[in-house]
């Protein structure tokens, strides 16, 4: 019977994550770079946004983890997403996407099965809709926001999870992660306000790169890095509503949690369901 995971564990991973620094290649999209990359920072982690065909591979080629997230989508940044991919899953490194607008436009379903053709990834995050659409399930979705509920997409997370053999994220009000082993946990952390901050989502696509390459278990690595963002964002928005601030104060407060978040505090809120 396999170790069940305890919220101890995901605090190791934290600690692992702040004492090791690894090196995150973002290929990610212009939206939200600035704050995916004070995010990284703000974990402990070191981020590094490159996509010039000149350097992409030699870049991924000395990262411990690849991030691509097609959320600003030409040809030119899907040509440089390939070419990483290839370069990763050579190495062995953990590689993850986030499909963002899945099922939006013909052009962004083909550039997701053009990546996932050059290589699986590893973890595939995103909302409701995009994990249905990529799953090849029908779904509704309002641009880059999701028009589902998560509860819609686990069964397509599920098949998406046996195709690609690694892991699949579905974010939510309750996160579902799930691997190809049946593995399932649930996390209702967070706050509503979260979702009205632009590269909220795409940064947790960022710290999931970010936990995967200190913890080889891409399912506990991902918990961890969803976990952390949870309870952050939980604390943060919770500060500024008593301040009586808004979701512009909450950007940074959120920083200052992801870096200063102590082990009490995330032991204390962390709400998480796991089946194994």
């Amino acid at each position: 019977m396999a170790k069940p995971l305890l919220p101890s564990d995901l605090w190791a991973d934290v600690l692992a994550l702040r004492a090791q620094r690894p090196l995150v290649h973002s290929i990610t999209n212009l939206v939200v770079m600035n704050f995916n990359a004070n995010v990284l920072l703000a974990v402990g982690a070191s981020p590094v946004m490159a996509h010039a065909h000149e350097e992409v591979a030699d870049m991924a080629a000395i990262a411990q983890a690849l991030v691509l997230n097609i959320g600003t989508l030409e040809p030119y940044w899907i040509n440089s997403m390939c070419q990483a991919l290839d370069v990763a899953t050579a190495r062995g490194i953990p590689t993850v996407l986030d499909p963002v607008g899945a099922g939006a436009t013909p052009y962004r379903n083909e550039s997701i099965q053009a990546i996932m053709n050059a290589a699986m990834p590893r973890v595939i995050r995103g909302n409701a809709s995009e994990i249905m659409s990529v799953a090849g399930m029908a779904a509704q979705t309002r641009g880059v926001d999701s028009g589902a509920a998560v509860a819609d997409a686990v069964q397509g997370a599920r098949d998406l999870a046996a195709r690609s053999g690694g892991v699949v994220c579905v974010s939510g009000p309750v996160d579902q992660v799930l691997d190809a082993g049946g593995r399932l946990a649930s996390l209702a952390n967070g706050h509503e306000w979260m979702t009205r901050i632009t590269g909220v989502g795409c940064s947790a696509t960022a710290l999931v790169g970010a936990f995967c390459a200190v913890q080889p278990d891409a399912w506990r690595a991902t918990v961890s890095a969803m976990a952390y963002l949870g309870v952050a964002g939980e604390v943060a928005a919770q500060q500024v509503q008593a301040n009586g601030q808004g979701v512009g104060s909450l950007q940074i407060a959120l920083l200052d949690q992801l870096q200063l978040l102590d082990e009490a505090t995330f032991l204390g809120r962390l709400k998480l369901v796991v089946s194994q």
